[in-house]
């Protein structure tokens, strides 16, 4: 019974860390850098929020599309383009890049606490 509970605390573990894990591959920016790039047109700006949390403030660089939507709409966007990402926090966006990441994109940077720290 013992072996059974550390394996299974084990697998909690890890499913965790993974959530909380920065994805490989991906920049990460505080919103001071982001401030810098934002008129840069070579970049494109995706808000994974919910469409109400998007017009309750928003940047209006930023399209949106929110994260469950991310997988079926990533086609709208350029795998070739740098892509930054924002969610309130950056929990949403940090689990977007992973997502990019394995639909091919080639440069992905997550905005380190998201509207909040904006």
């Amino acid at each position: 019974m013992e072996y059974v509970n550390l394996v299974l605390m084990g697998i909690l573990i890890l499913f965790l860390a993974q959530r909380f894990i920065p994805t490989k591959g991906v920049r990460h920016i505080t919103t001071d850098e982001l401030k810098k790039l934002i008129k840069n047109k070579n970049i494109q700006f995706v808000d994974v929020r919910t469409p109400g949390e998007f017009n309750q403030r928003k940047i209006n660089q930023f399209q949106n599309i929110p994260l469950h939507q991310l997988a079926q709409k990533a086609n709208a966007l350029s795998k070739e383009k740098e892509t930054i990402v924002i969610c309130q926090s950056g929990m949403r966006s940090n689990k977007a890049t992973k997502i990019l990441k394995k639909l091919g994109f080639k440069s992905i940077t997550n905005v380190k606490g998201g509207m909040s720290a904006w």
